[in-house]
């Protein structure tokens, strides 16, 4: 199944829609969806290496527009944001204890970018510091995955096809591991 699904991703890539398709992802990862736009990302960069920042500016600009209304959820719809955070997972006190802690530096926690959107907005956290963060967190992060796919492509393409439970396996580790982590932190 996880061969079947990377072959499709690799197939959504090189169609002239990927593009519309990664902005699309991006700016609902940031609201509602569970999946990050790094999935489709790659496989769009390594379609085609020459437009690698291109796909980087269209995924930062979608994720932090979706993560714009993913805070307006938050903070003008407080119901619906505490439900959204409810069925992902997230906990409102919990985040409202650690925004009181550590502030905007929650949005630099690698989460879901929606619960920390959301719980932004929740939270009332500055909205000027909130798109500030996001900017240069998600700015940093998807540059520099493009730019090392774009330099690394075929390495990279190669490790990832030949070894690909491996790969997914150490992701979802480290997601698990991130999440336990935060959890007992608290």
């Amino acid at each position: 199944m996880l061969r079947k699904t990377y072959d499709w991703v690799m197939s959504l890539a090189a169609l002239p829609q990927a593009p519309l398709a990664l902005g699309v992802v991006a700016f609902c990862e940031g609201l509602f969806f569970p999946i990050p736009p790094d999935v489709l990302l790659m496989p769009v960069v390594l379609g085609n290496r020459s437009r690698a920042l291109r796909y980087a500016a269209l995924t930062i600009v979608c994720s932090i527009a979706g993560g714009s209304c993913g805070y307006a959820v938050g903070y003008f719809l407080q119901p619906v944001g505490e439900w959204i955070l409810a069925l992902t997972g997230g906990d409102f006190h919990a985040f409202q204890a650690w925004y009181a802690h550590w502030g905007a530096l929650l949005i630099a926690v690698p989460i879901p970018y929606k619960i920390t959107a959301i719980a932004s907005g929740l939270a009332k956290l500055n909205f000027g510091l909130f798109i500030g963060v996001s900017v240069l967190v998600r700015g940093l992060r998807f540059s520099l995955e493009a730019l090392l796919l774009k330099i690394y492509g075929e390495p990279i393409r190669a490790f990832v096809e030949r070894r690909l439970a491996l790969v997914a396996s150490a992701a979802a580790v480290a997601i698990v591991a991130l999440v336990m982590l935060l959890k007992f932190a608290h």
